[in-house]
Formats: structure tokens, sequence, C-alpha cells
């Protein structure tokens, strides 16, 4: 974004780069685009299972949360890969920690969807 961008150019500026980021994940991320066609598939699920609107929203924010954990792991492994290619320890944390983050969104979702659906 250039300096000097202020007020509604700048919020427009940012919502391209956001769109960047979306298409760049869909293009390059096979998981991101495994996740975004369940979650796609799970949306109308949830909101004809649900029995109040809170239930929906909870079921469908927690499709979102997985969706944000996997474009944020991805951009971690993407500035690591871009760092260097030779194995460091470091390095196999970040991407290892990005991946736990992952696995515990999905967890959350399933917990979510398992105590509206089945309590």
């Amino acid at each position: 974004m250039k300096p000097g961008k202020a007020g509604i150019a700048r919020i427009i500026a940012a919502a391209g780069f956001s769109w960047q980021g979306l298409t760049a994940a869909y293009q390059h991320e096979a998981a991101f685009r495994q996740e975004l066609i369940l979650g796609l598939a799970l949306v109308p699920l949830a909101i004809w299972l649900s029995s109040s609107g809170i239930e929906s929203a909870l079921m469908i924010a927690s499709l979102f949360i997985v969706l944000i954990a996997e474009i944020i792991n991805s951009a971690i492994e993407a500035i690591v890969d871009r760092v260097g290619s030779e194995h460091h320890e470091l390095s196999g944390r970040a991407k290892d920690m990005g991946s736990a983050a992952v696995l515990l969104a999905m967890v959350n979702a399933a917990v979510v969807w398992i105590f509206i659906l089945f309590t």
C-alpha cells in the first residue's frame, strides 16, 4: 500500500490485498481448497440442523476458524520456505506449530458441532 492513503482509499486497497491472499490460498493450497469445499457444504447443513441463530452462528464460525488457521499456517510455511530451504529446528517448529493450529481449529469445529447436534 502506498504511503498517504487514508479513509476509503485505504480500505479499498486493503480489501484488494485481502482478496489476493484468499485467491493465493485457493490457488496454491490444496488443504485450503478442501476445507473451503467442506465448509461450503456444511454451512447450509448448519442452518438446517441448528435450532437457533446462535447455534447456526457458532457452527459456521467454527468453520471459518478452520479456514483462518489454514491461511495463517500457509503464510507461516511460505515465509519459512522463502527464508531458506535448509533444515533448521526453528523452521520445523514453526511449521509444526502452524499445523497444530489447524488441527486445534478442526477439533474445535468438531466439538462445537457435536455439542450442538447431540446435546
